[in-house]
């Protein structure tokens, strides 16, 4: 297909700056790659950091909520970002989801139709 995907630069930039700064402040290796498939955007950020348990991988896109664990170590974030992230993605008619990284970590992967 048509490998232009029309979004709001603005918003999605947004959505993408707040999961790679995500993986850089909870791991020490970052990797995103992205991939245009079957009428799709598939952007994937992966890190290397401590994860997220997956009990936890619908909670913590709820607004403020904040993992008591190692990767809640940084207090410097509100525990907006994810939240805004995927609102972002499905003010777009796509959405965000949660797995575990080839790298150790936390793998996000955002997904919007194109």
């Amino acid at each position: 297909g048509d490998p232009l995907v029309k979004v709001r630069p603005q918003g999605y930039k947004r959505c993408l700056v707040n999961l790679v700064r995500n993986a850089a402040r909870h791991g020490d290796r970052v990797a995103i790659a992205g991939i245009h498939a079957d009428g799709q955007l598939v952007i994937t950020v992966d890190d290397n950091g401590p994860g997220i348990p997956p009990e936890e991988y619908d909670a913590v896109f709820r607004p403020f909520y904040r993992l008591d664990e190692a990767r809640n170590l940084d207090e410097s974030g509100t525990g907006l970002g994810l939240a805004i992230a995927r609102d972002i993605a499905r003010s777009h008619g796509g959405d965000i989801a949660l797995d575990r990284s080839p790298l150790g970590g936390l793998r996000a992967t955002v997904t919007i139709p194109a």
